[in-house]
């Protein structure tokens, strides 16, 4: 089957599952290239994105250029990579030819289930439902904003107490939002097929978990986990939901893998405390 998609970026990333999961659905064959974060600053940034030779790494090539957030210090990306990608980001995804860019989880999956509409209905039926998963996958940007503040800010000693609170109201007016799309007994959240919002919302809401394998540096600062047994008991159709999905056999071959890792990342750290 011929790559229909190729995508660049740090891995492990839920947030590439976007993409993977839709992929299983609506049959659509991607490839995805890519290394932890730490590493990628010895990668070359490219549609045919590589390891570089240690040579090649330590050179000052018309490639270099100097990271931003997230990834600092200097990274090799090519003039093409910058013309498909303007922002200069990952995940980068691109055409079969490495003509076109496509940037940002929500639009690299909705390439996706662009590419398999005929084989599953990812994005609806018709213009309505297709807004209405929209307007989910927006709201999640806004949550997907602080919480990727949250994360990063992780990476220090302590976890600043107001990037903590507005992750905190984040969360909170995301789920509320997930919580009342659900009742009373709905078994998705768009139509009655699982769609872009739901594959979403258990991408997004995984990589925030991720919060738990640093509860140690929160409470350093008197401050506790987000995703907590009390916010499943205050969210009880959203916590089943993503659990229901979890299972789920498109959506356990990448979720599956990372919640055993981080529950071991939990324990280690735990151990140290």
């Amino acid at each position: 089957m011929t790559t229909e998609l190729r995508i660049f970026s740090y891995l492990p990333n839920p947030r590439i599952w976007k993409a993977t999961i839709a992929a299983r659905l609506c049959g659509v064959e991607l490839e995805v290239r890519g290394a932890p974060p730490a590493e990628l600053s010895g990668w070359l940034w490219d549609f045919d994105a590589r390891r570089l030779s240690d040579e090649e790494s330590a050179s000052e090539t018309d490639t270099v250029r100097q990271g931003r957030v997230g990834f600092q210090g200097k990274l090799h990306k090519t003039d093409s990579f910058l013309r498909a990608h303007p922002f200069g980001t990952v995940p980068a995804a691109f055409s079969p030819d490495g003509e076109v860019g496509i940037f940002e989880s929500n639009s690299i999956m909705r390439t996706v289930a662009r590419l398999g509409s005929d084989r599953f209905p990812l994005y609806g039926t018709d213009a309505y439902t297709a807004s209405r998963i929209d307007s989910f996958l927006d709201a999640s940007l806004v949550f997907a904003r602080d919480s990727q503040l949250y994360l990063l800010a992780m990476s220090g000693k302590t976890v600043p107490e107001d990037v903590h609170r507005r992750a905190s109201q984040a969360f909170e007016t995301y789920l509320c939002g997930i919580e009342a799309a659900l009742a009373p007994d709905r078994r998705t959240l768009v139509g009655d097929e699982i769609s872009l919002a739901d594959i979403c919302f258990v991408a997004e809401l995984t990589l925030f978990s991720r919060e738990r394998a640093a509860a140690f540096k929160l409470a350093r600062n008197g401050l506790e986990t987000i995703v907590s047994e009390e916010a499943a008991a205050r969210y009880p159709r959203s916590f089943a939901h993503y659990e229901r999905l979890c299972s789920h056999e498109a959506f356990a071959a990448d979720v599956a893998p990372y919640r055993k890792k981080l529950e071991e990342d939990v324990e280690r750290f735990r151990s140290r405390t």
